[in-house]
C-alpha cells in the first residue's frame, strides 16, 4: 500500500541538500565581500585593492609617478591596476564557489547563479 512513497525519502533528501547548498552560497556571498585581494601594475607603483566580490575599496599610488608629462602613462597604470583586481577577485571568488560545489559532491565546473 505505501510502496511508491519510496520516492518521497529522496525528495526530502534531495530537499534538504538544496537548503544545506543555499546557505552555503548565501553564507558564501556574505565572505566574498569580506575577502580581499590586491592588484597591481608598474611593479607596485600602482596597486588596487577589492572585495571577491570585485568592490573596489583602495587605491594606492607611489608619488614618484606623478609627472605632468606622463599623465596618460599614470592612468593606463591605474587602469591595469584596477583590471588586476577584479581579475584575482573573480578568481578568488570562482575558487571559494569550488569549494562549495566540491563539499556538497556537486559538478565542480557548475555554474550557480552568482
Amino acid at each position: 500500500m505505501l510502496k511508491g512513497l519510496g520516492g518521497l525519502g529522496d525528495m526530502a533528501k534531495m530537499m534538504k541538500q538544496a537548503q544545506a547548498m543555499q546557505e552555503k552560497v548565501t553564507q558564501l556571498q556574505e565572505d566574498l565581500g569580506a575577502i580581499t585581494v590586491t592588484g597591481e601594475s608598474g611593479a607596485g607603483l600602482v596597486k588596487a585593492t577589492a572585495t571577491a566580490k570585485g568592490e573596489l575599496t583602495s587605491l594606492d599610488i607611489d608619488p614618484k609617478i606623478f609627472d605632468p608629462n606622463e599623465k596618460e602613462v599614470v592612468e593606463d597604470l591605474i587602469l591595469a591596476a584596477i583590471k588586476d583586481a577584479q581579475s584575482r577577485a573573480q578568481e578568488r571568488s570562482r575558487a571559494e564557489m569550488a569549494k562549495i560545489t566540491e563539499e556538497l559532491g556537486l559538478p565542480a565546473d557548475l555554474k550557480l547563479p552568482f
